[in-house]
């Protein structure tokens, strides 16, 4: 299917003009490093398919492999355009491995990848991304804030209240279970997506294939709400 398309481009080494696959930072004949693209898919930066699971331990084999190849030392006397270019494929090398290893920046690299805008308010890893309220969790949330604001007069005050702290303390366990269940929700999708790329693209039909990234956004948001809802708590009892 086309929204699961990799890319086979190349490009030609600077050095030798030998055949780099896209994103490369170097030349298999030549051992050059390469200057970076403008736009490098990650995944394709340690040659893996967009797929949502992958294989960490080889993930973190090939950044260290690389990262080594990389090290200013080894170019202490090369060009100052090689000396820059490593200092740029170690910056993209690093940063595509930080959204590879964390499986929820991950999908949402994916989905950026296939055209899919995420929303604003703060993501994963801090961004800013914005926090809807999912409609099964209204009631709840509406009574927690009620709670949560009664717990931060309580603590300001210098008092305790034992049965709205163990109030808030059972919210925070019935959140983390539903975090979890979108986590496993989540990695459900992920297998769906990947099954697609095994069968040759041709499983999912383009309407399918959306419907997928549909749900993988709509999860990816209500992990997010739930996920600040437990930092909320955690504030106010001083965990």
């Amino acid at each position: 299917m086309q929204t699961a398309e990799r890319q086979s481009v190349s490009t030609a080494c600077w050095s030798c003009g030998a055949a780099v696959p896209a994103a490369k930072p170097f030349c298999d004949a030549c051992g050059k490093v390469q200057p970076p693209l403008p736009e490098v898919d990650y995944f394709a930066a340690f040659g893996l398919p967009r797929k949502l699971h992958i294989d960490l331990s080889a993930l973190e084999r090939s950044f260290y492999r690389f990262s080594r190849k990389l090290h200013p030392d080894v170019y202490a006397q090369a060009s100052a355009q090689e000396q820059q270019w490593s200092l740029d494929q170690t910056s993209l090398l690093n940063d595509a491995y930080r959204t590879l290893k964390n499986s929820i920046a991950r999908t949402e690299y994916l989905l950026k990848l296939e055209g899919i805008v995420l929303e604003a308010g703060k993501s994963e890893d801090g961004q800013p991304k914005e926090s809807r309220v999912p409609a099964d969790l209204l009631e709840e949330v509406f009574e927690l804030n009620m709670q949560l604001e009664e717990m931060r007069m309580t603590r300001k005050m210098g008092e305790d209240d034992p049965q709205l702290r163990q109030d808030l303390e059972k919210a925070r366990t019935d959140f983390e279970s539903q975090l979890a269940l979108s986590d496993s929700n989540l990695q459900g999708l992920w297998t769906r997506w990947d099954l697609a790329l095994d069968a040759g693209e041709t499983v999912e039909s383009p309407a399918d294939a959306a419907k997928i990234k549909d749900e993988m956004l709509t999860l990816l948001d209500r992990r997010r709400y739930i996920r600040n809802l437990v930092r909320d708590v955690n504030e106010a009892l001083g965990a």
